[in-house]
């Protein structure tokens, strides 16, 4: 079986996450969301609720969700993955994400990082985009699943629900 592992701080998972994800199954028998706590990058939501919002959004036969502490390439070992998905949207993406191919290739050289770009309408989309749109506005820009959308209206319209 070929497993992948997908990394990130998916907060939240946009649209364009889930579309990299799909592309990815097409290649992988199944394709591991590991969702990193990321407190130096102060998320707006709870590990655990990124994880519940990434579940309602896969199909659980294709797609796990786990959390991710510690270094990619040591969880990629851990649960048998050979491949590390990466979603590329514009060139200001690559010199980031070849930095970090290369410090994962030269800390397991038997990992491979594969590439893939969303869908063009989602190459402008990233998560803190979505959040700094959503503290202004309750619109459904179409960027997040809906259950996403509705955590945000949440979290910036109505914080005394949390």
């Amino acid at each position: 079986m070929k497993v992948a592992l997908y990394p990130g701080t998916f907060d939240p998972i946009t649209n364009g996450h889930l579309d990299v994800l799909h592309r990815a199954s097409v290649l992988f028998d199944r394709v591991i969301v590991a969702v990193a706590n990321n407190a130096p990058k102060g998320p707006l939501f709870p590990l655990e609720q990124r994880i519940s919002l990434i579940r309602e959004n896969i199909d659980p036969e294709h797609f796990d969700v786990m959390p991710l502490d510690g270094l990619v390439v040591d969880f990629a070992q851990e649960v048998g993955a050979t491949a590390l998905i990466r979603g590329l949207r514009a060139i200001s993406d690559f010199e980031y994400e070849f930095q970090m191919a290369q410090m994962n290739r030269n800390l397991d050289e038997s990992i491979e990082t594969i590439f893939l770009m969303p869908n063009e309408k989602y190459f402008y989309t990233s998560s803190a985009l979505i959040k700094q749109v959503a503290r202004y506005t309750e619109r459904d820009t179409g960027l997040v699943p809906p259950n996403v959308h509705r955590a945000l209206k949440q979290r910036f319209f109505d914080p005394q629900s949390d």
